[in-house]
């Protein structure tokens, strides 16, 4: 009996740590279950679908803190598949959330689970990878608290009352349109932004030779965005108002962290406030010495933690997130009382940036740095259409002025760049790691949509390979006239910055063109990792790598790497179609293309009402060429029928003649993009007929017509002009050599 007491008595310590244990580690598992569903929104006016995550949008904000397990059920219950990727989340690669990479896609209804351990704190965020859900609802905020015995723990920061806020867009255009249009060079965007940029317009603002140089050297109008917004929403909505948190009514004197995720598709957005200075304390994640801005440009899928404070009482200050564009924000009214606004930001002037691009670019495409050395957007050259800095009655500042495009040498308004981040704690990689070294160019192509690094698209590059334990460092150069994000799953990378030891860590570089800018990190988790454009209309472009870790243990959620390649590779692969036609009381002419990265095929046609003025097919499959695309060769297919007298023939200006009714031809040829934007067509046909065409269908008079006109060696001609009524309906008249004069309604798509 004594025995089994003393045993009693030496098992119950054992027994109760079990249970202790048991307890503290149910404690650390966290479980979220997300129902992912369709649903009809009315965010700008119509009724759209979006995807809704437990009946939300955006998804529900999911908190952990460091040392917690996460395991996360995503149930599909659409009819399409879905996906969640952890952005800036330290995890296991089969766990990243990338479909067809790390895993295969979730099939609808059916559920996944994802289940890692929190090994990191920071405000970050969460969305779809897949196809272009994340326009339409699937964005969210993932924060990661400190523990409480964290080292790092700051005291009037951590312990800060916080509010996560995500932003975002809603248009009420289908994501898959939007895509298209952009691939089409659709006017609509611009329309809806009010930053046409016509002839007109230049003339007005005493612009024209500028207007006439920027399409001289083949470019199209300034544009510091891709798309055209209706609303803008901070966690939901366009406005709203912060009055108290955790039930503790704000006053005067207190501050706020504010934990913000850009989860726009495609949006920058600038951040102010009302109530004085910012006070920037992390980014993506990150804690970084604390730096006062007066404003402050957040790229899309990065994150900042700053902290405001409410200076006086019974008043409610603005904190306003506007587009880079200024065409659309949002606001949150922080505190209690009358509100106080702040202003907001001027439009922009974007025929000083025209100018400002035209001597950037040389004629052959590429950019001109001027001998400036730009990185860590401290060169903004965008200064030049801020009418809040570059002013209208400023003298213009010396080309011999390095500090010309320097927004802080400027202004008094102090804009937060690069530089100013300084991490807190050293941050150096392992001095005794072999380093691996890649240089990439960031390229692309507006008039044609195509976004690339070094004029390769992700499907036509292998995986990158590296070796774990070695210091990769990235070199990325800007050669393209948009900014970027690029984004690195899986990984922390040091930004270098001046700030030596203490550079910052990120996982988003937004970089400006003609910047260069290095980051390097140490390769410590096996795996394929992503490394693109956030934009989410450029990465589906192709803007993008793989890094992929040398010898590594195959991906038990890939089981057939050849397929899921492929459905990584169709992305953008994509073909884009677009279609018009012209109901003329002359005829009926139009065209319809299917297009993709390299790859057009177009079909062109003109129908008249009666034998004399015939009917005419031309369709060429072509490949564009080089890293600006203005080659295309091509084979073509010509079918015509034109009733001609018994005399009657035509005849080139080369004095080759065709005698028939009926004509048939197989032809090789080439387009070429002239200065002015002109095209120059060469076409030998099978029977040895020769044509030589230039042409141009966009020459943008005013705001909202178009002027076109097309000339040939067969002698024939046309000219006309467009009256754009929405993006898919216009009013048109022309007149053709064949056809005559004629007046009808132009249907777009």
């Amino acid at each position: 009996m004594d025995n089994q007491k003393n045993i009693y008595k030496k098992l119950l310590p054992i027994v109760l740590l079990l249970l202790s244990t048991q307890i503290v580690f149910a404690q650390k598992l966290i479980r979220y279950d997300l129902y992912v569903k369709d649903t009809l929104v009315n965010f700008a006016g119509k009724e759209k679908r979006a995807i809704a995550v437990n009946g939300q949008i955006p998804m529900p904000t999911l908190v952990f803190t460091e040392g917690d397990t996460a395991e996360i059920y995503v149930h599909n219950l659409l009819k399409e598949e879905t996906s969640l990727h952890w952005h800036g989340l330290f995890l296991p690669n089969k766990e990243d959330g990338v479909p067809n990479l790390t895993q295969m896609s979730i099939k609808p209804n059916t559920t996944h689970v994802y289940k890692f351990a929190i090994i990191q704190n920071g405000t970050h965020w969460y969305h779809s990878h897949s196809g272009l859900q994340e326009q339409i609802g699937m964005y969210g905020n993932f924060v990661m608290l400190k523990r409480q015995d964290d080292k790092t723990f700051r005291k009037g920061i951590d312990d800060l009352p916080t509010l996560p806020i995500v932003l975002s867009e809603w248009t009420n255009v289908k994501p898959e349109n939007i895509h298209r249009m952009l691939h089409n060079a659709n006017d609509y965007p611009a329309l809806k932004k009010n930053s046409v940029q016509s002839y007109g317009e230049a003339i007005k603002a005493g612009h024209f030779k500028t207007k006439l140089k920027n399409e001289w050297k083949r470019m199209l109008a300034m544009d510091v965005s891709d798309v055209y917004y209706e609303k803008i929403l901070m966690n939901g909505k366009p406005s709203a108002d912060l009055t108290n948190i955790d039930g503790k009514e704000l006053k005067a004197g207190d501050k706020v962290r504010l934990r913000i995720s850009n989860g726009g598709a495609s949006s920058y957005f600038w951040l102010t406030y009302a109530g004085g200075k910012i006070t920037v304390v992390a980014n993506d994640g990150n804690d970084v010495e604390p730096v006062e801005v007066d404003r402050l440009i957040i790229a899309v899928s990065e994150t900042y933690d700053i902290i405001v404070t409410i200076p006086t009482e019974n008043t409610a200050f603005e904190f306003l997130a506007t587009t880079e564009d200024r065409t659309n924000s949002a606001s949150l009214y922080i505190g209690n009382g009358i509100k106080q606004l702040k202003s907001p930001q001027p439009r922009l002037k974007y025929f000083e940036g025209m100018k400002m691009m035209n001597d950037m670019m040389k004629m052959n495409g590429d950019l001109d740095d001027m001998g400036m050395n730009m990185s860590l957007n401290q060169m903004d050259m965008n200064v030049v259409m801020y009418p809040e800095i570059s002013g209208e009655s400023k003298p213009k500042q010396s080309d011999d002025d390095p500090n010309r495009y320097n927004a802080n040498a400027l202004a008094d308004i102090v804009t937060l760049n690069y530089a100013m981040l300084k991490s807190p704690s050293h941050t150096s990689l392992p001095k005794d790691a072999p380093v691996k070294e890649l240089k990439f160019e960031l390229t692309g192509n507006m008039n044609r949509y195509v976004w690339s690094l070094d004029n390769k698209v992700v499907s036509e590059t292998d995986k990158i390979l590296i070796k774990k334990g070695e210091n990769v460092r990235i070199i990325l150069y800007n050669g393209s006239m948009m900014r970027h994000p690029m984004h690195l799953h899986g990984h922390d990378f040091r930004l270098l910055n001046g700030q030596g030891a203490n550079a910052p860590l990120k996982n988003v570089v937004d970089i400006m063109p003609m910047e260069t800018d290095t980051l390097e990190f140490n390769a410590n988790v096996e795996g394929d990792w992503f490394f693109h454009c956030h934009i989410l209309y450029h990465m589906m472009s192709g803007m993008g790598r793989v890094f992929s870790y040398e010898n590594q243990e195959p991906n038990p959620l890939i089981p057939n790497p050849k397929l899921a390649q492929r459905k990584l590779y169709a992305d953008d692969r994509k073909l884009h179609f677009m279609a018009e036609n012209d109901f003329a009381t002359n005829g009926n002419d139009g065209m319809a293309m299917l297009q993709n990265t390299r790859w057009s095929m177009g079909t062109e046609w003109r129908l008249g009402y009666n034998d004399m003025h015939g009917y005419e097919t031309e369709t060429h499959l072509g490949r564009y060429i080089g890293k600006m695309q203005w080659l295309m060769p091509f084979i073509g297919f010509d079918w015509r029928y034109r009733k001609m007298g018994i005399d009657e023939q035509e005849e080139n200006l080369f004095g080759q003649v065709n005698k028939k009714d009926n004509r048939t031809a197989v032809s090789l040829g080439f387009m070429y993009t002239l200065p002015m934007l002109v095209n120059f067509q060469a076409e030998v046909y099978h029977d040895g007929i020769v044509r030589l065409s230039l042409m141009r269908e966009d020459i943008p008079i005013s705001k909202r017509i178009r002027a076109g006109f097309m000339v040939n060696t067969d002698k024939e001609f046309m000219v006309d002009l467009r009256y754009i009524l929405n993006k898919n309906m216009g009013i048109r008249t022309h007149y053709d050599s064949d056809m005559g004069f004629g007046v009808g309604l132009t249907l777009n798509y």
